[in-house]
C-alpha cells in the first residue's frame, strides 16, 4: 500500500528526492567509505517523519522490537544481512542466545522474538531465547496470536559465560534495551560476543548525544549533496535537572522551548512554510513512546496540569525523568486511508532490510504516533528500497520514496555508530 502525501507544499521534498536519485552513485560511495571507518550497530530501527517540506529521523532504536511487522517478502534480505553481520563478528558462530525484554505477557513482543529467531535460524545458527526475568524459573512456552509458540528459558551464569542449562552460545543478542539499568548478570562477560554492547542500552545512551552525532552526519551529507542540512535534520536543545513531579527546572525548559520555537520560525519564514511550529519534549533516554509531549507555545509549560506532569515524570520500568531533549517537531503529512502515518525503517548491519508504517487514526499530524491504538502497515520496502526508478516524476514513485527513507535511516544508523564510539567505555583514548 502506497501512502499518499496530503500536503500541497511538496516542493522541497520533491527537490530532495530528485537530488538524492540523481546523486545515488555518490551517496552509495559515501556510505561505503563511512563503513570502512565506522562499525554499524548490529541492528537498528529509525522512526522517520515526512512533512512534505522536510524529511527527518525523530528516534533511533538500537534494540528494535517489531520484527514481526516485516512481511515474508522482506525476510530473505534480513537473513542475508544477518549472515553478513554475524560473519564479521564471529564467523565460526554456531549458537546464538537471544535475551529478550521481560514482557512475558506481551504476545506481540513475543511474536517479534519468534521472527528474530526465524531470521537467525535461516542465517545458519542454533537459536534459543534466554530470559533474565526472575519469574522465569523453568522453560516456559507461550502461545502466539498467529499460531506457533515461543519457548523462554531461564539463563544460567557461570564465572565468565552466559548460557542455558544445556546450551553454550558464542554470541549473545540483546533484544532488551536496558531501560531499568544494566543487570549484573550481563556484566563482565569476557569470552562471548554481546551484541549490541551494554553502552548501547538506555542506562547509558542519551537521545541528545545521538542527535548531536546526527547533526554532524547531516551537515557532511548535506555538503556532499549541496542541500541545506535542515531539510533532513531536526534541531534540538537539551535540559538536565528537570523534575516534573515537583515542578522544578521548568524555567530551563521554558527558555529552551522558546529559543527552539524561534529558530524553527526563522526556518519556516526562509522556506515560506505556513505551518505553526511546535517542539516535542521527551525523556532523554528510554523508549516505548513514554514521557513525550507536544508543545506549541512556551506558555504551555507553565500551564502543565498535574496529570500531564505525572505522565512526563516516569518512563518504562518506572524510571524517573530528569533529563529531557527538546526536539524540533516534524509534521507527518502522510496518510494511509485517512489515518496519520509515519515510516519506520529496519536495518541490520549496514543494510536496510524493510520497514512498515506506524498508523494512528486518533492522533494529529504533530503528535507522537507510538502510542496505544497504533497499527502497522507493511511498506513495499522489500523489492524497492535498493531499486529506485530514476526518471520517474518526484513524489510519484513508491520505490523512490522508500529509497529516500532508506538513505535517511542509514544516516541515523551512521550517527548511532558515531555515538557508540564516543560512549564506548573500553575505547582507547589517544592524546
Amino acid at each position: 500500500m502506497v501512502p499518499h502525501l496530503i500536503t500541497a507544499l511538496t516542493g522541497p521534498i520533491n527537490e530532495l528526492e530528485q537530488r538524492i536519485l540523481d546523486s545515488m552513485p555518490a551517496i552509495e560511495r559515501w556510505f561505503r567509505l563511512e563503513w570502512m571507518e565506522h562499525t554499524p550497530p548490529f541492528y537498528s530501527s529509525v522512526d522517520i517523519r515526512n512533512a512534505g517540506f522536510k524529511l527527518a529521523p525523530v528516534d533511533t532504536n538500537l534494540y528494535p522490537g517489531g520484527w514481526n511487522n516485516l512481511t515474508p517478502e522482506m525476510l530473505p534480505l534480513a537473513v542475508q544481512s544477518a549472515m553478513a553481520a554475524i560473519e564479521k563478528i564471529c564467523p565460526e558462530a554456531k549458537n546464538l542466545l537471544v535475551i529478550p525484554e521481560n514482557h512475558t505477557r506481551n504476545t506481540f513482543y513475543l511474536s517479534n522474538l519468534a521472527q528474530l529467531k526465524r531470521i537467525f535460524h535461516m542465517a545458519g545458527l542454533n537459536v534459543r531465547i534466554g530470559s533474565i526475568n526472575p519469574e522465569i524459573k523453568e522453560p516456559t512456552s507461550v502461545a502466539l496470536p498467529g499460531g506457533g509458540s515461543v519457548l523462554l528459558e531461564p539463563v544460567v551464569r557461570s564465572k565468565r559465560r552466559l548460557g542455558l542449562k544445556d546450551f553454550d552460545p558464542c554470541t549473545i543478542l540483546l533484544n532488551n534495551d536496558l531501560s531499568s539499568g544494566t543487570p549484573g548478570i550481563l556484566e563482565d562477560i569476557h569470552e562471548q560476543y554481546l551484541l549490541p554492547p551494554l553502552h548501547a542500552g538506555w542506562s547509558v545512551r542519551r537521545k541528545s548525544n545521538h542527535f548531536k552525532s546526527y547533526e554532524e552526519v547531516a551537515k557532511r551529507f548535506g555538503k556532499m549533496l549541496g542541500i541545506d542540512p535542515w531539510l533532513i535534520n531536526p534541531m534540538f536543545n537539551h535540559c538536565g535537572q528537570v523534575d516534573f513531579d515537583q515542578g522544578t527546572g521548568m524555567e530551563c525548559l521554558t527558555t529552551n522551548v522558546e529559543a527552539l520555537l524561534a529558530k524553527i520560525r526563522r526556518k519556516y519564514k526562509e522556506y515560506g512554510i505556513n505551518e505553526k511550529p511546535f517542539v516535542v519534549v521527551k525523556a532523554d533516554n528510554g523508549t516505548y513512546g513514554m514521557g513525550i509531549m507536544t508543545v506549541r507555545d512556551a506558555k504551555d509549560i507553565d500551564a502543565l496540569g498535574r496529570k500531564s506532569r505525572n505522565k512526563m515524570s516516569v518512563i518504562k520500568g518506572g524510571q524517573e525523568v530528569s533529563d529531557v531533549i527538546i526536539q524540533e517537531g516534524v509534521l507527518t503529512n502522510e496518510r494511509i486511508n485517512d489515518a496519520v502515518a509515519e515510516p519506520v525503517v529496519y536495518m541490520m548491519d549496514r543494510y536496510v532490510v524493510g520497514g512498515f508504517y506506524r498508523v494512528h487514526a486518533e492522533r494529529g499530524t504533530d503528535e507522537n504516533l507510538n502510542a496505544p491504538g497504533a497499527s502497522f502497515v507493511p511498506l513495499a520496502f522489500a523489492e524497492s528500497t535498493r531499486l529506485p526508478q530514476p526518471g520517474e516524476k518526484p513524489g510519484a514513485s513508491a520505490p523512490n520514496r522508500f529509497y529516500m527513507y532508506g538513505v535517511i535511516g542509514r544516516l541515523a544508523m551512521l550517527a548511532a555508530s558515531y555515538e557508540l564510539e564516543a560512549t564506548d567505555p573500553d575505547a582507547e583514548i589517544y592524546d
